[in-house]
């Protein structure tokens, strides 16, 4: 049996995925309606109506988490950076529950298993797509054991993702300041230019110089 919330936290959660269906729907009705010409982009918007039907296919019902994603997507807009924050998170939550549901399909028949129920895998799959690994749990079967290295190829690629992330936003910052304070230093000197500018032309012409131009 797999953990199911039960009370008002079951109700909340299915308030939240009701409530984030029906905006997805609206929103796609609305941009179906305005969109000029209506059937090409229809043809070109296909991913959006498999994802509007999803409520209908039960067996595909795990890809409802699409819809998530699309809202998060059109959230973080055009950002290279942002879609691959939010394909990350996406991608991290379905291989923890992809792992943690087979891992418990293959260990919870052995009597020597570690993993006995769903609480458990998923507390194993955080753990070790994480690389911490506490040790507490552990596949004891062969195929669980498939199942834990292929989670931890996934684990690693995912921390180099979110290590490649953050360095290039680390990096664009610092560029970006670079360039501000770069841009400061050349007005500065073209300022400074422009007085040894007034000062020459003031000692050949036998003139005064003019004050207008602030000193730095």
């Amino acid at each position: 049996m797999l953990l199911q919330p039960r009370g008002a936290a079951d109700t909340a959660i299915e308030f939240g995925m009701k409530l984030t269906y029906f905006a997805f729907v609206i929103d796609y009705l609305s941009r179906l309606s305005l969109a000029r010409p209506r059937g090409r982009w229809f043809v070109r918007h296909l991913f959006d109506l498999a994802i509007v039907a999803l409520p209908f296919l039960r067996p595909l019902r795990l890809l409802s988490l699409a819809v998530v994603v699309k809202v998060l997507q059109r959230a973080v807009g055009q950002s290279i950076r942002g879609r691959v924050i939010v394909y990350t998170a996406c991608g991290a939550t379905v291989i923890i529950y992809a792992a943690a549901l087979a891992i418990l399909e293959v260990e919870r028949g052995n009597p020597d298993a570690k993993i006995a129920n769903f609480g458990d895998a998923v507390w194993w799959a955080i753990t070790t797509v994480t690389t911490v690994g506490y040790g507490e749990f552990f596949p004891v079967t062969f195929q669980g054991r498939m199942v834990a290295v292929a989670l931890m190829i996934g684990g690693i690629s995912l921390v180099g993702v979110v290590t490649a992330t953050l360095a290039s936003w680390i990096i664009q910052r610092v560029a970006e300041e670079d360039t501000a304070s770069q841009a400061a230093t050349v007005a500065h000197v073209e300022q400074l230019r422009a007085e040894v500018r007034q000062l020459r032309e003031a000692l050949e012409g036998g003139g005064t110089l003019d004050r207008s131009t602030p000193m730095p």
